[in-house]
């Protein structure tokens, strides 16, 4: 019995031990950094595999902003990785959620220092990196700690620069100074950046007139390789259009362009710089992201016909302004980019005019329309307007989102509606659409 067990016990160990590294490798991805480092302990093998730069290549590193025991090791554990397995990273992506203190900033930024030193020496394949959300005009953050964070990024830039590829530093918002500076580091000894992708929205701190700023854009025309591009609308101006003709014509697809209520958005930007980029850089598609800016007038000064717009965002949340008409930009302004709009999200309190005729002439006028999203106040009888619509060859949407605001709390009759014109639909739906529709009370 005894060599029965034992001839079973070496088929089993033979078995682990020729299993192929392409399946051992894939067990190993879907284990956590403490199972992976026990797992290293079984034979030599699992050892090797452990250091298989294919595990390593991603990696996004989580600090919270609070303090609590749970996660009094993050700051320690994220310094021991990139000791240990910096050197394979290609992709790193870092967030700080909502620092509660200058205690956790300071921590944060020491601990900063030595990973970004860390890898500055060890790692030579990063390709992106994404510093999210550090919102660095808060009180939190004391001048001492934010200068020292900025200057180890900084150093850091300069070192990955050549080879970094993508660079997201959105919310980090500095003044235009500290941004120019650490976007300056890409092009350190070059004159020039390499990188393709660059976010930098909510970058500056909010009620900067960024377009004004002749520092802005000597920084932006060191970007000579741009695919895509996202920022906020109180960067733009004549002269970065100019620029980006001149040095990105050539590879520049994406314009993301970000307009908050809380943004200088009033500079005068001519209609002819819209149309030289444009012309220059022939795939160019803008996608416009607008938050509490609803009025028309406004609308109208930003949304020129010349801008080659892919996608429009307008969201108001749940304010409501009963001098506010959405009428006019529905019927006058957003049929201006019928040929090219192909994604429309609406989310505003319209409580006080009714939209659904509007909404649909607008959707029948933009044939190249493939998404529609739109929270507001609406008929049930909408939705099946619009199916009625797509089944006949009037539009082309593949995705339908709609969730239909009401002043009563309860929503009974509006699903019954609802299920009633899903059954009537049900195989253009399920063959055609991806298709979410609820009622909301608004209360």
């Amino acid at each position: 019995m005894d060599e029965e067990s034992e001839s079973i016990q070496l088929q089993e160990q033979s078995c682990w031990a020729t299993l192929p590294d392409v399946c051992l490798r894939r067990v190993f991805w879907w284990l956590g950094d403490r199972d992976r480092s026990r797992a290293a302990l079984v034979c030599r093998k699992w050892n090797q595999m452990m250091y298989s730069a294919d595990l390593w290549r991603y990696r996004t590193i989580t600090f919270s902003g609070r303090p609590s025991r749970v996660h009094a090791s993050e700051f320690e554990s994220a310094l021991w990785y990139v000791k240990k397995f910096g050197r394979y990273l290609e992709h790193l992506e870092i967030k700080f959620l909502n620092p509660y203190n200058a205690v956790l900033t300071k921590k944060f930024q020491v601990t900063m220092r030595g990973l970004l030193s860390c890898l500055g020496k060890s790692n030579n394949r990063l390709k992106s990196l994404s510093i999210q959300h550090l919102e660095l005009d808060r009180l939190v953050w004391r001048n001492s700690i934010r200068s020292s964070l900025i200057k180890s990024l900084s150093f850091f830039l300069k070192k990955v620069g050549k080879h970094l590829d993508y660079l997201s530093l959105k919310g980090a918002r500095l003044t235009v100074e500290q941004g120019c500076h650490v976007l300056n580091s890409l092009s350190y000894l070059r004159n020039e950046s390499i990188a393709s992708e660059l976010n930098i929205e909510d970058y500056f701190s909010h009620h900067l007139a960024v377009y004004s700023s002749p520092q802005f854009n000597k920084t932006m025309a060191t970007f000579h390789n741009l695919v895509s591009l996202t920022l906020n609308y109180n960067c733009i101006s004549d002269e970065l259009l100019e620029n980006l003709g001149e040095n990105n014509a050539s590879t520049l697809w994406t314009m993301n362009i970000k307009c908050h209520i809380h943004d200088p958005h009033g500079q005068v930007v001519w209609g002819m710089s819209w149309a030289k980029l444009a012309r220059q850089a022939s795939n160019l598609k803008v996608n416009f992201f607008f938050e509490r800016v609803m009025k028309y007038e406004r609308l109208a000064r930003i949304l020129l016909q010349e801008i080659p717009v892919r996608s429009i965002s307008l969201r108001s949340c749940y304010f409501s302004d009963p001098d506010w008409s959405m009428r006019p930009t529905l019927m006058d302004l957003l049929p201006t980019f019928r040929h090219t709009l192909q994604k429309l999200t609406f989310e505003f309190n319209n409580n006080h005019e009714s939209l659904d005729e509007e909404l649909h002439l607008l959707i029948l006028n933009c044939r190249k329309l493939f998404y529609f999203k739109i929270w507001a106040f609406l008929d049930v009888r909408f939705v099946e307007r619009i199916l009625k619509s797509q089944e006949e060859g009037q539009c082309a949407l593949r995705t339908l989102k709609v969730r239909i605001y009401t002043n009563r709390y309860e929503t009974n009759e509006e699903d019954r509606t609802l299920r009633e014109i899903y059954r009537k639909y049900r195989k253009l739906i399920d063959s055609e659409l991806n298709y979410f529709v609820i009622a909301y009370p608004m209360m």
